[in-house]
Protein backbone atom coordinates (compact mmCIF):
# COMPACT_ATOMS: atom_id res chain seq x y z
CA UNK A 1 0.00 0.00 0.00
CA UNK A 2 2.78 2.44 0.89
CA UNK A 3 6.38 2.57 -0.30
CA UNK A 4 8.76 4.80 1.62
CA UNK A 5 11.97 6.12 0.12
CA UNK A 6 14.29 6.50 3.10
CA UNK A 7 16.87 8.26 0.90
CA UNK A 8 14.39 10.96 -0.14
CA UNK A 9 14.62 14.50 1.19
CA UNK A 10 10.82 14.44 1.52
CA UNK A 11 9.86 13.61 5.12
CA UNK A 12 8.29 10.18 5.59
CA UNK A 13 4.99 11.58 6.87
CA UNK A 14 4.70 13.73 3.73
CA UNK A 15 5.42 10.68 1.55
CA UNK A 16 2.54 8.87 3.25
CA UNK A 17 0.20 11.84 2.77
CA UNK A 18 1.16 12.13 -0.91
CA UNK A 19 0.60 8.44 -1.50
CA UNK A 20 -2.84 8.54 0.13
CA UNK A 21 -3.74 11.50 -2.10
CA UNK A 22 -2.53 9.67 -5.23
CA UNK A 23 -4.38 6.50 -4.28
CA UNK A 24 -7.59 8.47 -3.70
CA UNK A 25 -7.28 10.20 -7.09
CA UNK A 26 -6.55 6.95 -8.93
CA UNK A 27 -9.41 5.13 -7.20
CA UNK A 28 -7.22 2.66 -5.34
CA UNK A 29 -8.58 4.08 -2.09
CA UNK A 30 -12.28 4.85 -2.05
CA UNK A 31 -14.68 6.46 0.38
CA UNK A 32 -15.03 4.30 3.47
CA UNK A 33 -11.88 2.25 2.88
CA UNK A 34 -10.02 1.54 6.10
CA UNK A 35 -6.39 2.56 6.39
CA UNK A 36 -3.96 0.30 8.23
CA UNK A 37 -3.64 1.01 11.93
CA UNK A 38 -0.78 3.22 13.05
CA UNK A 39 0.83 0.29 14.83
CA UNK A 40 0.54 -2.20 11.95
CA UNK A 41 1.80 0.32 9.37
CA UNK A 42 4.65 1.26 11.69
CA UNK A 43 5.73 -2.37 11.94
CA UNK A 44 5.28 -3.05 8.21
CA UNK A 45 7.31 0.00 7.14
CA UNK A 46 9.75 -0.10 10.07
CA UNK A 47 8.92 3.50 10.89
CA UNK A 48 8.33 5.19 14.23
CA UNK A 49 4.59 5.12 15.07
CA UNK A 50 4.72 8.85 15.85
CA UNK A 51 5.60 9.50 12.20
CA UNK A 52 2.59 7.49 11.00
CA UNK A 53 0.41 9.27 13.55
CA UNK A 54 1.66 12.64 12.29
CA UNK A 55 0.63 11.71 8.72
CA UNK A 56 -2.79 10.47 9.86
CA UNK A 57 -3.33 13.60 11.97
CA UNK A 58 -2.55 15.80 8.96
CA UNK A 59 -4.81 13.73 6.69
CA UNK A 60 -7.57 14.09 9.29
CA UNK A 61 -6.97 17.85 9.50
CA UNK A 62 -7.28 18.09 5.72
CA UNK A 63 -10.52 16.07 5.92
CA UNK A 64 -9.06 13.30 3.76
CA UNK A 65 -9.72 10.71 6.43
CA UNK A 66 -12.03 10.29 9.37
CA UNK A 67 -10.68 8.68 12.51
CA UNK A 68 -13.13 6.81 14.68
CA UNK A 69 -11.74 6.00 18.14
CA UNK A 70 -11.52 2.25 18.63
CA UNK A 71 -12.42 1.56 14.98
CA UNK A 72 -9.63 3.08 12.90
CA UNK A 73 -9.12 5.62 10.14
CA UNK A 74 -11.23 5.66 6.99
CA UNK A 75 -11.16 7.56 3.70
CA UNK A 76 -13.67 10.39 4.01
CA UNK A 77 -16.56 11.23 1.74
CA UNK A 78 -14.83 14.51 0.82
CA UNK A 79 -11.42 12.98 -0.01
CA UNK A 80 -11.59 13.29 -3.82
CA UNK A 81 -12.99 16.81 -3.57
CA UNK A 82 -10.27 17.87 -1.10
CA UNK A 83 -7.43 16.48 -3.24
CA UNK A 84 -8.91 18.03 -6.37
CA UNK A 85 -9.15 21.44 -4.73
CA UNK A 86 -5.56 21.30 -3.48
CA UNK A 87 -4.39 20.20 -6.93
CA UNK A 88 -6.12 23.15 -8.56
CA UNK A 89 -4.15 25.45 -6.27
CA UNK A 90 -1.04 24.36 -8.23
CA UNK A 91 -2.26 26.03 -11.45
CA UNK A 92 -0.42 29.32 -10.73
CA UNK A 93 2.76 27.28 -10.20
CA UNK A 94 2.15 25.56 -13.55
CA UNK A 95 1.67 28.95 -15.21
CA UNK A 96 5.05 30.07 -13.84
CA UNK A 97 6.72 26.92 -15.16
CA UNK A 98 5.17 27.48 -18.60
CA UNK A 99 6.37 31.10 -18.55
CA UNK A 100 9.90 29.96 -17.63
CA UNK A 101 9.86 27.35 -20.42
CA UNK A 102 8.69 29.93 -22.95
CA UNK A 103 11.45 32.32 -21.88
CA UNK A 104 13.95 29.48 -22.30
CA UNK A 105 12.83 29.02 -25.90
CA UNK A 106 10.43 26.09 -25.56
CA UNK A 107 7.62 26.58 -28.06
CA UNK A 108 3.91 26.57 -27.34
CA UNK A 109 3.56 23.51 -29.59
CA UNK A 110 6.21 21.61 -27.59
CA UNK A 111 4.46 22.41 -24.31
CA UNK A 112 1.04 21.44 -25.68
CA UNK A 113 2.46 18.21 -27.15
CA UNK A 114 3.91 17.29 -23.74
CA UNK A 115 0.65 18.08 -21.97
CA UNK A 116 -1.23 15.91 -24.49
CA UNK A 117 1.28 13.06 -23.99
CA UNK A 118 0.69 13.13 -20.24
CA UNK A 119 -3.07 13.00 -20.70
CA UNK A 120 -2.73 10.21 -23.29
CA UNK A 121 -0.57 8.18 -20.87
CA UNK A 122 -3.15 8.67 -18.12
CA UNK A 123 -5.97 7.51 -20.41
CA UNK A 124 -3.92 4.42 -21.26
CA UNK A 125 -3.61 3.57 -17.56
CA UNK A 126 -7.36 3.52 -17.04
Amino acid sequence: MFVIDVMSRVPVYEQIIKQVEEQVLTGILKEGDKLPSVRSLSVKLSINPNTIQKAYTELDRRQMIITVPGKGSFISQKAVEVVGASSREKIPELAKIIRDLALAGVTKDEIIRNVNEVFDEMEGEE
